[in-house]
């Protein structure tokens, strides 16, 4: 069973996104994290995937509360800090309100910021 969609209380197991955030990652910012199908199964007792243990705080994992949207415009930024809003548009098929808006949650959630002024300045990633 995918550990995404299986909880089993009686027998310490509780379903995790931890794969399919790694997948995305992979798929979307470009990482290279190591994905093996065993990694899914609630068998699998593997150090880094581990059912979640209700004993630890949510806030000690690691994880970006990001829309798809955002993570696209976070990728881009990543790979060029320079980027202007309307390449963001150009590239991400969005229109610039919705590219304005999707910078503008970005920041608030400190994930970027922008350096040496508007005008010719860059995009810093925070995360």
């Amino acid at each position: 069973m995918v550990r995404a969609n299986y909880n089993d209380l009686q027998k310490g197991i509780h379903a995790t996104t931890r794969f399919l955030e790694i997948f995305f990652s992979n798929l979307i910012l470009g990482t290279e994290h190591e994905l093996k199908n065993r990694y899914m199964h609630v068998n699998y007792v593997g150090d880094n995937f581990q059912s979640i243990s209700p004993k630890v705080p949510k806030s000690q994992f690691d994880t970006l509360e990001c829309t798809l949207e955002e993570l696209v415009v976070l990728k881009l930024i990543y790979k060029k800090p320079s980027i202007k809003q309307k390449e963001l548009v150009a590239e991400t098929g969005k229109s610039l309100s919705t590219v304005k808006r999707i910078m503008e949650s970005l920041q608030k959630k400190d994930y970027i910021r922008r350096v040496d002024g508007k005008r010719y300045g860059k995009w810093e990633v925070l995360i």
